[in-house]
């Protein structure tokens, strides 16, 4: 059976570190450190577009981790009705590559739409 944690953190600048500190606690937990800085990495950027992206005001957005065998899943959910870029950013654009991260460091990524918001995931294999 599967672990799995999950925090809400609230719509302002300090909940990303909030949602970093969240996560390292509960893979120290887990004794899953050997994919910590590509979680880390993730974590960070996730949280942060669904902070700019995806969280109305009053709102919150939800880090969710689950373990499965030698698989860890992060995934962060947001209650907002903006969409996630269908193209990568210009290579002259300052930002917007936080997606693109995420992509080339997980073992899988992918984005879930849900009548309110939307879910961005990644998995990351272990061991």
């Amino acid at each position: 059976m599967p672990l799995t944690r999950q925090r809400r953190f609230p719509r302002s600048r300090a909940s990303v570190r909030a949602a970093r500190t969240f996560v390292e606690q509960v893979l120290a937990e887990w004794g899953c450190v050997d994919r910590l800085d590509d979680i880390r990495l993730c974590v960070s950027e996730l949280a942060t577009n669904a902070l700019l992206h995806g969280v109305p005001p009053g709102r919150q957005y939800c880090v969710t981790l689950a373990l499965d065998g030698p698989l860890i899943r992060l995934a962060v959910r947001d209650t907002g009705d903006h969409p996630v870029p269908a193209d990568p950013p210009p290579s002259d654009a300052c930002s917007g590559r936080g997606l693109q991260l995420a992509r080339h460091v997980s073992d899988d990524f992918g984005i879930t739409e849900h009548a309110i918001g939307k879910t961005v995931w990644t998995i990351f294999k272990t061991g």
